[in-house]
Parts: C-alpha cells; sequence; structure tokens
C-alpha cells in the first residue's frame, strides 16, 4: 500500500488563508490515503507463517483477491488447500505463495507438513 506524501507548507501562511491551506492539504492527503487503501484491500492480501501458526487465522477477502502466505518460520510450512484447490512447494524461510480467489466462499486450507496448521479464506462477493 503506497503511503501518502506529505509535503510541508514552505511558510506560514496569515489567517484565513492558512485554513484554506491546511483543508485542502488535509483533503487530498485524506482522499488519496483512501483511494490507494481501497484498491490495495480489495485486490491483495497477505497472511504470515510463524511459529507453527497461519496470521490471520481467518482472512476475509473481496472476490479477485490475490493472497499471499510468507513464511516467517524457520522451518519449511506448505500452504494446501483441503479441497485440492492450491497447493504451495515446501516454503522455506522468507518464501512465500500466492493464489487467487475467483469465487465466493469458505476456503480452508492447512500445512501438509503439519497437519494441525490450519486457516481458511472467507471470499465474500
Amino acid at each position: 500500500m503506497r503511503r501518502p506524501v506529505f509535503t510541508p507548507i514552505p511558510a506560514p501562511i496569515p489567517g484565513r488563508l492558512w485554513l484554506s491551506a491546511a483543508a485542502a492539504l488535509l483533503a487530498g492527503v485524506l482522499s488519496g490515503a483512501v483511494a490507494s487503501h481501497a484498491v490495495g484491500s480489495a485486490q491483495e492480501a497477505s497472511a504470515t507463517i510463524d511459529n507453527f501458526t497461519f496470521a490471520p487465522a481467518q482472512l476475509t477477502v473481496k472476490t479477485g483477491t490475490k493472497v499471499t502466505w510468507r513464511n516467517e518460520d524457520d522451518i519449511p510450512h506448505t500452504v494446501a488447500s483441503s479441497s485440492r484447490l492450491f497447493k504451495s512447494k515446501a516454503l522455506d524461510t522468507d518464501d512465500s505463495f500466492s493464489f487467487t480467489f475467483t469465487a465466493p466462499g469458505t476456503y480452508e486450507y492447512f500445512c501438509s507438513l503439519h497437519p494441525r496448521m490450519t486457516g481458511s479464506v472467507v471470499v465474500e462477493p
């Protein structure tokens, strides 16, 4: 997600003009932040693998979102759909795996190397 760029006002502006300039700057920053957040969250989401856990354990996204899992643990893990829709290779530390969810539903997954590690992705229309 891109962060808005803040540009300081070079010199103090007196009275009402300062308020107008500040309001315009704030409106621009807020509209940029909202727009980039909406685009980023509608298309991409992420989860981590650490300490034999998927986090978050349940991730809710919109249809068409690409979810990326990143292994931050010291040992290999996989991301495997319970319905065999997707399966990663063994992910070493700092490796990642992505899958794009194109249909609404609840998708349960687990680590095929450590089957007690489970998670789910809820895909909303």
